[in-house]
């Protein structure tokens, strides 16, 4: 995800060093980044030259010392293993001032996880982005225990100048914010499908042209006040014993796992894909985005 965070920063112009130590997986970045700034000019959301300006914002380096001279804020966004994450984090605090912040794209780690053993925990904080994270706009934002109150407002100060919906969460919990309330809606959907309710392609269809449509609009709990609190506490009562209490995934979900269909990385899972529907899917959606981005820009 680092080359799309990479690439956000760029288009806001501000300057910023994408470090990787392998210098093929910066040649790929590389790539992937320019072509989707391509894509942007193509679909109209940006300009050529826009492109060629945010080009020039960005640096990449396989040297750390380098890419971290000077800098008032790291990103990080390698492998989700702790082990990894605490090698960089003891790398980066003997190479950089105690102010510098030091922030993970972490989806997995607690705070207190994160910083143990840090010099400086109070300049530690977590930028959960969202893939793909040049279009995607939230990102969430975790404090630890000790971390400053200066820390917290630099960040989501610098998420708002590159274009970011960052939210600040009061409380360190598991899956944040946006992850428990999806993870809440595949299992449910997981059940639905299990139960045989609808096929799968049906289920997909009751989110993204029902609830998700205007979820880009309004959020759950504004839809809730706009349909009455008093009907959604009838609608809540009267479903929520029949909702999925599910804590492991369906026998259906384990045994496709089990025979290696993990999804379009396999080209097998809930559906059959073969090499072009996924790439042509994954263009699909980046266009999707892009306008949707643009569009609520202008709203």
């Amino acid at each position: 995800m680092g080359h799309g965070i990479a690439q956000r920063v760029a288009q806001a112009k501000v300057p910023v060093v994408l470090f990787d130590i392998n210098e093929e997986s910066l040649v790929k970045a590389k790539s992937l980044i320019e072509s989707n700034l391509t894509m942007q000019v193509d679909e109209q959301v940006l300009g050529v030259q826009e492109k060629e300006e945010a080009l020039t914002f960005l640096d990449m380096s396989t040297n750390l010392e380098a890419s971290v001279q000077g800098t008032e804020l790291v990103i990080e966004a390698i492998s989700e293993k702790l082990e990894l994450k605490h090698g960089l984090y003891r790398s980066l605090e003997s190479l950089v001032s105690k102010e510098t912040v030091i922030a993970s794209n972490t989806s997995t780690f607690s705070m207190k996880d994160l910083t143990e053993g840090a010099k400086h925990p109070e300049r530690f904080v977590v930028t959960h982005f969202f893939n793909p994270a040049q279009f995607v706009p939230l990102v969430e934002v975790v404090k630890g225990a000790q971390t400053t109150e200066h820390v917290v407002d630099e960040t989501m100060a610098f998420m708002k100048q590159i274009g970011k919906s960052p939210i600040l969460l009061n409380k360190d919990i598991p899956g944040f914010v946006a992850n428990r309330l999806q993870a809440a809606l595949v299992r449910e959907a997981f059940y639905l499908l299990e139960e045989g309710v609808a096929d799968a392609r049906s289920i997909d269809l009751a989110v993204t042209d029902g609830p998700g449509f205007r979820w880009g609009f309004a959020g759950p709990l504004e839809t809730a006040d706009f349909g009455g609190l008093d009907i959604w506490k009838s609608v809540v009562e009267n479903l929520a014993p029949t909702l999925s209490e599910n804590t492991k995934v369906p026998d259906f979900i384990q045994t496709a796992i089990d025979e290696g269909n993990l999804g379009t990385k396999t080209t097998e899972g809930i559906y059959s894909y073969s090499s072009d529907i996924i790439q042509d899917r994954l263009v699909e959606r980046d266009q999707y985005l892009m306008h949707l981005g643009k569009l609520k820009q202008s709203t």
